[in-house]
Protein backbone atom coordinates (compact mmCIF):
# COMPACT_ATOMS: atom_id res chain seq x y z
CA UNK A 1 0.00 0.00 0.00
CA UNK A 2 1.15 3.44 -0.66
CA UNK A 3 1.78 6.07 1.91
CA UNK A 4 -0.43 9.31 1.31
CA UNK A 5 1.85 11.92 2.77
CA UNK A 6 -0.17 13.40 5.80
CA UNK A 7 1.09 17.56 4.33
CA UNK A 8 0.01 16.60 0.69
CA UNK A 9 -3.63 15.69 1.43
CA UNK A 10 -3.78 18.78 3.58
CA UNK A 11 -2.89 20.90 0.49
CA UNK A 12 -4.93 18.99 -1.59
CA UNK A 13 -7.76 19.73 1.32
CA UNK A 14 -6.84 23.55 0.20
CA UNK A 15 -6.30 24.08 -2.72
CA UNK A 16 -8.09 20.69 -4.56
CA UNK A 17 -6.60 17.41 -5.87
CA UNK A 18 -6.18 19.24 -9.69
CA UNK A 19 -3.73 21.84 -7.84
CA UNK A 20 -1.73 19.85 -6.17
CA UNK A 21 0.76 17.87 -8.62
CA UNK A 22 2.92 14.85 -7.20
CA UNK A 23 3.84 12.70 -9.95
CA UNK A 24 7.15 12.88 -12.01
CA UNK A 25 6.38 14.30 -15.58
CA UNK A 26 4.14 17.12 -13.62
CA UNK A 27 6.85 18.00 -11.52
CA UNK A 28 9.51 18.19 -14.05
CA UNK A 29 9.20 21.95 -15.29
CA UNK A 30 9.28 23.21 -12.04
CA UNK A 31 12.45 21.32 -11.14
CA UNK A 32 14.89 22.79 -13.42
CA UNK A 33 15.26 26.78 -13.77
CA UNK A 34 15.59 28.68 -16.93
CA UNK A 35 18.89 28.22 -17.71
CA UNK A 36 19.30 24.57 -17.47
CA UNK A 37 22.33 25.34 -14.34
CA UNK A 38 20.19 24.34 -11.64
CA UNK A 39 18.08 21.17 -10.83
CA UNK A 40 16.17 20.52 -7.36
CA UNK A 41 13.53 17.84 -6.10
CA UNK A 42 10.04 18.69 -4.62
CA UNK A 43 7.78 17.30 -2.13
CA UNK A 44 5.02 18.41 -4.44
CA UNK A 45 4.19 21.70 -5.99
CA UNK A 46 0.56 23.52 -5.26
CA UNK A 47 -1.04 25.90 -7.38
CA UNK A 48 -3.37 28.04 -5.09
CA UNK A 49 -6.14 30.43 -6.26
CA UNK A 50 -6.06 32.99 -4.18
CA UNK A 51 -4.13 35.26 -0.98
CA UNK A 52 -6.51 33.02 1.15
CA UNK A 53 -5.11 29.59 -0.04
CA UNK A 54 -1.55 30.75 -0.23
CA UNK A 55 -1.91 32.13 3.77
CA UNK A 56 -3.01 28.29 4.41
CA UNK A 57 -0.97 26.40 2.43
CA UNK A 58 2.01 28.61 4.15
CA UNK A 59 0.48 27.62 7.51
CA UNK A 60 0.14 23.87 6.46
CA UNK A 61 3.78 23.64 5.55
CA UNK A 62 5.01 26.04 9.10
CA UNK A 63 2.83 23.35 11.18
CA UNK A 64 5.08 20.55 9.23
CA UNK A 65 8.28 22.06 9.58
CA UNK A 66 8.36 21.81 5.47
CA UNK A 67 10.42 24.83 3.43
CA UNK A 68 8.53 26.60 1.11
CA UNK A 69 9.15 27.59 -2.23
CA UNK A 70 7.69 30.32 -4.15
CA UNK A 71 8.04 30.50 -8.02
CA UNK A 72 6.14 32.55 -10.91
CA UNK A 73 7.13 32.21 -14.11
CA UNK A 74 10.04 30.41 -13.33
CA UNK A 75 12.62 33.15 -15.59
CA UNK A 76 15.25 33.28 -12.68
CA UNK A 77 18.47 33.47 -14.17
CA UNK A 78 20.04 33.20 -11.13
CA UNK A 79 18.35 29.82 -9.24
CA UNK A 80 16.15 32.13 -7.06
CA UNK A 81 13.12 29.86 -7.79
CA UNK A 82 14.67 26.26 -7.89
CA UNK A 83 14.76 23.98 -4.99
CA UNK A 84 17.33 22.21 -3.35
CA UNK A 85 17.61 18.68 -3.85
CA UNK A 86 16.28 17.38 -0.85
CA UNK A 87 12.71 16.51 -2.35
CA UNK A 88 11.41 18.34 1.30
CA UNK A 89 10.12 21.80 -0.10
CA UNK A 90 6.43 22.75 -0.99
CA UNK A 91 6.91 24.78 -4.56
CA UNK A 92 4.26 27.01 -4.43
CA UNK A 93 3.34 28.07 -8.22
CA UNK A 94 1.22 31.32 -8.56
CA UNK A 95 0.60 31.07 -11.88
CA UNK A 96 -3.39 30.53 -11.45
CA UNK A 97 -3.53 34.38 -9.74
CA UNK A 98 -3.38 35.99 -12.64
CA UNK A 99 -6.34 38.42 -12.57
CA UNK A 100 -6.08 42.07 -13.18
CA UNK A 101 -8.25 43.31 -10.85
CA UNK A 102 -8.78 47.26 -11.37
CA UNK A 103 -7.28 49.59 -13.49
CA UNK A 104 -7.71 53.23 -11.97
CA UNK A 105 -7.20 55.40 -15.52
CA UNK A 106 -7.78 58.62 -13.57
CA UNK A 107 -5.19 57.08 -10.35
CA UNK A 108 -3.10 55.88 -12.82
CA UNK A 109 -2.37 52.86 -11.33
CA UNK A 110 -3.57 49.17 -11.84
CA UNK A 111 -4.19 46.27 -9.07
CA UNK A 112 -3.03 42.87 -10.10
CA UNK A 113 -2.41 39.22 -8.84
CA UNK A 114 1.21 38.53 -8.75
CA UNK A 115 0.74 35.53 -11.41
CA UNK A 116 -0.15 38.07 -14.22
CA UNK A 117 2.15 37.72 -16.80
CA UNK A 118 4.31 41.34 -17.51
CA UNK A 119 2.88 40.71 -21.24
CA UNK A 120 -0.93 40.66 -19.73
CA UNK A 121 -0.50 43.88 -17.44
CA UNK A 122 0.81 45.83 -20.13
CA UNK A 123 -1.98 45.06 -22.36
CA UNK A 124 -4.14 45.75 -20.02
CA UNK A 125 -2.35 49.03 -19.10
CA UNK A 126 -3.19 50.15 -22.97
CA UNK A 127 -6.28 49.10 -23.72
CA UNK A 128 -7.42 51.74 -21.07
CA UNK A 129 -4.75 54.04 -22.85
CA UNK A 130 -1.92 54.17 -20.20
CA UNK A 131 1.59 52.52 -20.17
CA UNK A 132 2.99 50.37 -17.68
CA UNK A 133 6.82 50.61 -18.70
CA UNK A 134 8.67 47.40 -17.09
CA UNK A 135 10.05 45.57 -20.49
CA UNK A 136 11.84 42.59 -20.65
CA UNK A 137 12.84 39.58 -23.04
CA UNK A 138 10.53 37.37 -21.09
CA UNK A 139 7.87 39.16 -20.39
CA UNK A 140 5.65 36.75 -22.50
CA UNK A 141 6.12 34.13 -19.61
CA UNK A 142 8.15 36.20 -16.79
CA UNK A 143 5.07 36.82 -13.42
CA UNK A 144 4.33 40.31 -11.70
CA UNK A 145 5.29 38.42 -8.27
CA UNK A 146 8.61 37.26 -9.75
CA UNK A 147 9.59 40.77 -11.43
CA UNK A 148 8.62 42.27 -7.72
CA UNK A 149 10.80 39.23 -6.08
CA UNK A 150 13.97 40.35 -8.22
CA UNK A 151 13.30 44.11 -8.60
CA UNK A 152 13.29 43.64 -12.25
CA UNK A 153 14.51 46.44 -14.19
CA UNK A 154 14.58 45.72 -17.96
CA UNK A 155 15.01 48.16 -21.18
CA UNK A 156 13.19 51.44 -19.83
CA UNK A 157 14.41 51.89 -16.49
CA UNK A 158 16.34 54.80 -17.47
CA UNK A 159 12.96 56.82 -17.70
CA UNK A 160 10.97 55.09 -15.66
CA UNK A 161 12.34 53.57 -12.63
CA UNK A 162 12.82 49.75 -11.60
CA UNK A 163 9.94 48.23 -9.90
CA UNK A 164 10.41 49.70 -7.12
CA UNK A 165 10.06 52.83 -8.11
CA UNK A 166 6.90 51.13 -10.08
CA UNK A 167 5.14 49.84 -7.02
CA UNK A 168 2.65 51.72 -4.59
CA UNK A 169 1.30 48.74 -2.44
CA UNK A 170 2.00 45.37 -2.14
CA UNK A 171 -0.52 42.12 -0.82
CA UNK A 172 1.87 39.44 0.68
CA UNK A 173 1.60 36.21 2.90
CA UNK A 174 4.14 36.43 5.92
CA UNK A 175 6.09 33.05 6.51
CA UNK A 176 3.69 32.51 9.61
CA UNK A 177 0.86 32.74 7.18
CA UNK A 178 -0.61 35.86 8.20
CA UNK A 179 -1.60 38.31 5.37
CA UNK A 180 0.00 41.64 5.24
CA UNK A 181 -2.20 43.75 3.30
CA UNK A 182 -1.14 47.03 1.90
CA UNK A 183 -2.93 47.65 -1.59
CA UNK A 184 -3.24 51.64 -1.65
CA UNK A 185 -2.78 53.21 -4.90
CA UNK A 186 -1.12 56.36 -2.49
CA UNK A 187 1.91 58.22 -4.02
CA UNK A 188 1.76 59.98 -0.44
CA UNK A 189 2.04 57.71 2.99
CA UNK A 190 4.28 58.43 5.49
CA UNK A 191 2.95 56.48 8.21
CA UNK A 192 6.49 55.04 9.51
CA UNK A 193 8.49 52.20 7.79
CA UNK A 194 7.71 51.64 4.18
CA UNK A 195 7.12 48.04 4.55
CA UNK A 196 6.28 46.77 1.08
CA UNK A 197 10.54 47.53 0.17
CA UNK A 198 11.60 44.33 2.54
CA UNK A 199 9.74 42.31 -0.03
CA UNK A 200 10.59 43.87 -3.09
CA UNK A 201 13.80 42.69 -4.21
CA UNK A 202 13.77 39.59 -1.28
CA UNK A 203 13.48 36.76 -3.93
CA UNK A 204 10.69 35.14 -1.74
CA UNK A 205 13.06 34.72 1.07
CA UNK A 206 10.72 36.89 3.22
CA UNK A 207 6.89 36.28 2.43
CA UNK A 208 5.21 35.37 -0.80
CA UNK A 209 3.80 38.07 -2.74
CA UNK A 210 0.00 37.35 -4.01
CA UNK A 211 -0.36 41.20 -5.34
CA UNK A 212 0.26 44.51 -5.93
CA UNK A 213 -0.85 48.48 -7.02
CA UNK A 214 1.55 49.17 -9.73
CA UNK A 215 2.09 52.37 -11.44
CA UNK A 216 0.66 53.22 -14.87
CA UNK A 217 2.02 56.43 -17.23
CA UNK A 218 0.15 58.09 -20.17
CA UNK A 219 0.68 56.41 -23.36
CA UNK A 220 3.40 57.85 -25.88
CA UNK A 221 1.61 58.89 -28.95
CA UNK A 222 4.51 58.16 -31.00
CA UNK A 223 7.84 56.62 -30.68
CA UNK A 224 11.34 56.51 -32.67
CA UNK A 225 13.72 53.66 -32.42
CA UNK A 226 17.54 54.25 -33.98
CA UNK A 227 20.44 51.36 -34.51
CA UNK A 228 23.47 53.55 -33.82
CA UNK A 229 26.80 52.59 -35.14
CA UNK A 230 29.51 53.68 -32.34
CA UNK A 231 33.44 52.94 -32.01
CA UNK A 232 33.32 52.58 -28.16
CA UNK A 233 31.60 52.56 -24.80
CA UNK A 234 32.69 55.51 -24.21
CA UNK A 235 31.85 56.89 -27.14
CA UNK A 236 27.93 55.68 -26.07
CA UNK A 237 28.21 57.07 -22.75
CA UNK A 238 28.93 60.69 -23.84
CA UNK A 239 26.18 60.25 -26.95
CA UNK A 240 23.65 59.50 -23.89
CA UNK A 241 24.71 62.74 -22.07
CA UNK A 242 23.85 64.76 -25.30
CA UNK A 243 20.71 62.86 -25.49
CA UNK A 244 19.43 62.95 -22.11
CA UNK A 245 20.56 67.23 -22.47
CA UNK A 246 18.81 67.50 -25.48
CA UNK A 247 15.76 64.97 -24.71
CA UNK A 248 15.07 64.80 -21.09
CA UNK A 249 12.65 62.54 -19.92
CA UNK A 250 11.54 61.68 -23.99
CA UNK A 251 14.85 59.53 -24.00
CA UNK A 252 13.11 55.96 -23.05
CA UNK A 253 15.83 54.01 -23.76
CA UNK A 254 19.30 53.52 -24.08
CA UNK A 255 20.62 49.96 -24.64
CA UNK A 256 24.62 49.05 -25.28
CA UNK A 257 25.00 45.97 -27.76
CA UNK A 258 28.99 44.46 -28.75
CA UNK A 259 29.53 43.22 -31.96
CA UNK A 260 29.99 39.90 -30.58
CA UNK A 261 26.52 39.51 -29.19
CA UNK A 262 25.14 40.99 -32.59
CA UNK A 263 26.98 38.14 -33.95
CA UNK A 264 25.54 35.55 -31.79
CA UNK A 265 21.79 36.87 -33.04
CA UNK A 266 22.82 36.82 -36.70
CA UNK A 267 23.97 33.19 -36.32
CA UNK A 268 21.44 31.73 -34.26
CA UNK A 269 18.10 33.48 -36.52
CA UNK A 270 18.41 33.17 -39.82
CA UNK A 271 15.42 35.62 -39.94
CA UNK A 272 17.84 38.41 -38.25
CA UNK A 273 19.29 41.33 -40.04
CA UNK A 274 21.94 43.47 -39.73
CA UNK A 275 20.63 46.98 -39.65
CA UNK A 276 24.23 48.82 -40.87
CA UNK A 277 27.49 48.39 -41.22
CA UNK A 278 29.69 46.57 -39.10
CA UNK A 279 30.91 48.62 -36.04
CA UNK A 280 32.44 47.53 -32.53
CA UNK A 281 29.67 48.59 -30.59
CA UNK A 282 26.04 49.80 -30.98
CA UNK A 283 23.57 52.06 -29.32
CA UNK A 284 19.80 51.11 -29.41
CA UNK A 285 17.97 54.23 -28.06
CA UNK A 286 14.06 55.32 -27.99
CA UNK A 287 12.77 58.38 -27.95
CA UNK A 288 8.86 59.17 -26.87
CA UNK A 289 6.63 61.93 -28.22
CA UNK A 290 9.42 63.69 -29.92
CA UNK A 291 8.56 64.88 -34.22
CA UNK A 292 10.86 62.03 -36.08
CA UNK A 293 12.26 64.92 -37.84
CA UNK A 294 14.19 66.48 -34.66
CA UNK A 295 15.64 63.44 -33.89
CA UNK A 296 16.82 62.71 -37.54
CA UNK A 297 18.45 66.37 -37.26
CA UNK A 298 20.33 65.62 -33.83
CA UNK A 299 21.48 62.55 -35.05
CA UNK A 300 22.89 64.04 -38.16
CA UNK A 301 24.38 66.83 -36.33
CA UNK A 302 26.17 63.45 -33.92
CA UNK A 303 27.08 62.08 -37.00
CA UNK A 304 28.81 65.26 -38.59
CA UNK A 305 30.79 65.98 -35.04
CA UNK A 306 31.90 62.33 -35.06
CA UNK A 307 30.21 61.52 -32.42
CA UNK A 308 28.45 58.64 -34.27
CA UNK A 309 29.89 56.61 -36.97
CA UNK A 310 26.40 56.14 -38.81
CA UNK A 311 22.94 54.10 -38.01
CA UNK A 312 19.78 53.77 -38.87
CA UNK A 313 16.37 54.95 -37.67
CA UNK A 314 13.35 53.12 -38.21
CA UNK A 315 10.61 54.32 -40.24
CA UNK A 316 7.55 52.17 -39.40
CA UNK A 317 6.92 50.05 -35.97
CA UNK A 318 7.49 46.77 -37.89
CA UNK A 319 11.32 47.72 -38.35
CA UNK A 320 11.29 48.89 -34.91
CA UNK A 321 10.38 45.64 -33.71
CA UNK A 322 13.06 44.40 -35.91
CA UNK A 323 16.16 46.40 -34.15
CA UNK A 324 14.71 45.43 -30.75
CA UNK A 325 14.24 41.64 -31.79
CA UNK A 326 17.90 42.16 -32.05
CA UNK A 327 18.56 43.02 -28.88
CA UNK A 328 15.98 41.04 -27.16
CA UNK A 329 17.56 37.83 -28.60
CA UNK A 330 21.03 37.98 -27.09
CA UNK A 331 19.90 35.95 -23.51
CA UNK A 332 18.47 33.36 -26.09
CA UNK A 333 21.30 33.24 -28.66
CA UNK A 334 23.70 32.78 -26.02
CA UNK A 335 21.76 29.85 -24.73
CA UNK A 336 21.75 28.21 -27.81
CA UNK A 337 25.50 28.90 -28.22
CA UNK A 338 25.96 27.03 -25.00
CA UNK A 339 26.63 27.70 -21.08
CA UNK A 340 28.32 30.43 -20.34
CA UNK A 341 29.58 32.33 -17.23
CA UNK A 342 27.22 35.03 -16.87
CA UNK A 343 27.46 38.28 -14.82
CA UNK A 344 24.86 41.09 -14.10
CA UNK A 345 26.57 44.65 -13.16
CA UNK A 346 25.96 48.10 -12.14
CA UNK A 347 28.77 50.55 -12.30
CA UNK A 348 28.15 54.49 -12.25
CA UNK A 349 27.40 55.46 -16.02
CA UNK A 350 30.69 57.16 -15.78
CA UNK A 351 32.30 54.23 -15.18
CA UNK A 352 31.34 51.47 -17.98
CA UNK A 353 34.00 52.09 -20.35
CA UNK A 354 36.53 52.08 -17.47
CA UNK A 355 35.18 48.78 -16.39
CA UNK A 356 34.62 47.23 -19.42
CA UNK A 357 38.60 48.00 -20.39
CA UNK A 358 39.81 46.83 -17.13
CA UNK A 359 37.87 43.64 -16.83
CA UNK A 360 38.33 42.54 -20.49
CA UNK A 361 42.25 43.10 -19.75
CA UNK A 362 42.59 41.22 -16.93
CA UNK A 363 40.72 38.06 -18.88
CA UNK A 364 42.40 38.27 -21.90
CA UNK A 365 45.70 37.45 -20.13
CA UNK A 366 44.18 35.22 -17.26
CA UNK A 367 41.97 33.21 -20.06
CA UNK A 368 43.78 33.93 -23.37
CA UNK A 369 41.20 34.01 -26.41
CA UNK A 370 38.22 34.12 -24.24
CA UNK A 371 34.76 35.77 -25.72
CA UNK A 372 33.43 38.53 -24.11
CA UNK A 373 30.15 39.31 -25.19
CA UNK A 374 28.67 42.16 -23.63
CA UNK A 375 25.51 44.13 -23.84
CA UNK A 376 22.96 45.86 -21.79
CA UNK A 377 21.74 49.24 -19.98
CA UNK A 378 24.34 51.59 -20.36
CA UNK A 379 21.53 54.12 -19.35
CA UNK A 380 21.23 53.22 -15.72
CA UNK A 381 25.01 51.16 -15.91
CA UNK A 382 23.90 48.21 -15.66
CA UNK A 383 25.97 45.42 -17.88
CA UNK A 384 25.32 42.01 -18.44
CA UNK A 385 28.86 40.37 -19.16
CA UNK A 386 29.06 37.38 -20.25
CA UNK A 387 31.92 34.47 -20.95
CA UNK A 388 32.73 31.80 -22.66
CA UNK A 389 35.66 30.09 -24.85
CA UNK A 390 34.74 30.15 -28.85
CA UNK A 391 35.30 26.15 -28.86
CA UNK A 392 32.99 23.73 -26.88
CA UNK A 393 35.33 21.44 -26.00
CA UNK A 394 37.42 24.44 -24.57
CA UNK A 395 33.90 26.03 -23.04
CA UNK A 396 34.01 22.59 -20.93
CA UNK A 397 37.27 23.41 -19.09
CA UNK A 398 36.26 26.90 -18.88
CA UNK A 399 33.08 26.83 -16.87
CA UNK A 400 35.26 25.17 -14.51
CA UNK A 401 37.21 28.23 -13.68
CA UNK A 402 34.05 30.51 -12.97
CA UNK A 403 35.14 31.19 -9.33
CA UNK A 404 38.27 32.46 -10.79
CA UNK A 405 36.34 34.09 -13.43
CA UNK A 406 33.86 36.23 -10.86
CA UNK A 407 36.72 37.61 -8.71
CA UNK A 408 38.21 39.19 -11.50
CA UNK A 409 34.91 40.52 -12.62
CA UNK A 410 33.55 41.32 -9.39
CA UNK A 411 36.44 42.90 -8.13
CA UNK A 412 36.43 45.07 -10.95
CA UNK A 413 33.24 46.09 -10.30
CA UNK A 414 33.81 46.72 -6.49
CA UNK A 415 36.54 49.03 -7.28
CA UNK A 416 34.57 51.02 -9.20
CA UNK A 417 32.08 51.03 -6.02
CA UNK A 418 29.54 49.03 -8.36
CA UNK A 419 27.17 45.89 -7.73
CA UNK A 420 27.36 42.62 -8.35
CA UNK A 421 23.42 42.13 -9.21
CA UNK A 422 22.30 44.95 -10.73
CA UNK A 423 18.49 43.06 -12.06
CA UNK A 424 18.84 39.72 -11.74
CA UNK A 425 18.98 38.72 -7.64
CA UNK A 426 21.14 36.41 -5.90
CA UNK A 427 19.27 33.04 -5.97
CA UNK A 428 21.50 30.47 -5.56
CA UNK A 429 24.01 31.91 -7.70
CA UNK A 430 25.80 34.30 -6.43
CA UNK A 431 25.06 33.61 -2.54
CA UNK A 432 28.87 33.23 -1.60
CA UNK A 433 29.81 36.33 -4.01
CA UNK A 434 27.65 38.29 -1.66
CA UNK A 435 29.18 37.88 1.41
CA UNK A 436 32.61 39.17 -0.36
CA UNK A 437 30.92 42.13 -1.30
CA UNK A 438 28.48 43.42 1.21
CA UNK A 439 29.91 44.60 4.27
CA UNK A 440 29.28 42.71 7.73
CA UNK A 441 27.01 45.12 8.65
CA UNK A 442 25.12 45.08 6.10
CA UNK A 443 25.13 41.03 6.34
CA UNK A 444 24.30 41.18 9.69
CA UNK A 445 20.99 43.54 9.00
CA UNK A 446 19.87 41.76 6.41
CA UNK A 447 20.49 38.33 8.76
CA UNK A 448 18.40 40.22 11.56
CA UNK A 449 15.76 41.16 9.04
CA UNK A 450 15.51 37.43 8.04
CA UNK A 451 15.23 35.95 11.12
CA UNK A 452 12.62 38.36 13.21
CA UNK A 453 10.14 37.68 9.55
CA UNK A 454 10.98 33.64 9.47
CA UNK A 455 12.55 32.57 12.41
CA UNK A 456 12.61 28.91 11.24
CA UNK A 457 14.32 29.61 7.52
CA UNK A 458 11.23 27.81 5.85
CA UNK A 459 10.85 30.53 3.16
CA UNK A 460 12.65 30.30 -0.24
CA UNK A 461 15.69 28.14 2.07
CA UNK A 462 19.32 28.66 0.28
CA UNK A 463 18.61 31.68 -1.41
CA UNK A 464 20.44 35.23 -1.08
CA UNK A 465 22.07 34.24 2.83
Amino acid sequence: MTRVDPLVSTLIGIVGPAHVLTAAADLAPYLVDWRGRYRGAARCVVRPGSAGEVAAVVKACVDAGVPIVPQGGNTSLCGAATPDDTCDAVIVALGRMNRIVAVDAQNDTILVEAGCTLAAVQEAAHAAGRLFPLSLAAEGSCQIGGNLSTNAGGVQVLRYGNMRDLTLGLQVVLPDGEILDGLRGLRKDNTGYDLKQLFIGAEGTLGIITAAVLKLFPLPRMQTTCWLDLASPAAAVALLSWAKASFDAHLTAFELVSEAALALVLHHYPDAVRPGGESPWYVLAEFSDVPPDEIAEWLAARIEAGDVEGGVVATSEAQAHRLWALRERISEAQKIEGISIKHDVAVPVSRIGDFLDAADTALGVAFPGIRVVAFGHVGDGNLHYNLSQPDVQDNAAFIACQPEVNRIVHDAVDALGGSISAEHGIGQLKREELLRYKSPVEIALMRSLKQALDPRGLMNPGKIL
